[in-house]
């Protein structure tokens, strides 16, 4: 897949960016979040969760780094859980890391990882790798998506 590019005037752009993605993913997927702050990872976030049908709100996991979200019901594909880790806090912490056994969650569900580049890419072959800006003053965000590896 080559690089795809879309502006996202608003937050429920963003929302509906994930939605889209999520059709793309399965049991297995690492998708990897990067921007500064306000950019819109946890709403791309939300958008993935909406997309996969997983249950339970979305809400940034800052302050316990990950959080896991049940399967439910998916239209049109199997239902798949999904892991959401917020990287930032670690800093770097390969074994802070390590002890979050994302690995052995990324045979069963799809892990999303905001703050994630160059921190996780190592635990799948291929990465979503999804970079996003934001305008400044504005709400306006840009979304730069591929597949790597």
């Amino acid at each position: 897949m080559t690089q795809q590019r879309r502006t996202l005037p608003t937050v429920e752009d963003t929302e509906a960016l994930g939605r889209e993605l999520a059709a793309e993913l399965g049991a297995g997927d690492l998708v990897v979040l990067d921007g500064p702050l306000g950019a819109g990872k946890t709403a791309l976030t939300r958008g993935i969760a909406a997309g996969l049908g997983v249950q339970g709100r979305v809400s940034s996991p800052t302050f316990i780094i990950a959080r896991q979200h049940r399967a439910g019901r998916r239209a049109g594909a199997a239902p798949v859980p999904m892991v959401h880790v917020d990287a930032y806090r670690l800093g770097g912490d390969l074994d802070a890391l390590d002890a979050l056994d994302l690995d052995t969650d990324l045979h069963d569900a799809v892990v999303v990882v905001e703050w994630g580049l160059g921190v996780v890419e190592h635990l799948a072959e291929r990465h979503l790798r999804v970079l996003l800006s934001r305008e400044p003053e504005s709400d306006v965000r840009t979304a730069v998506w591929e597949w790597v590896g």
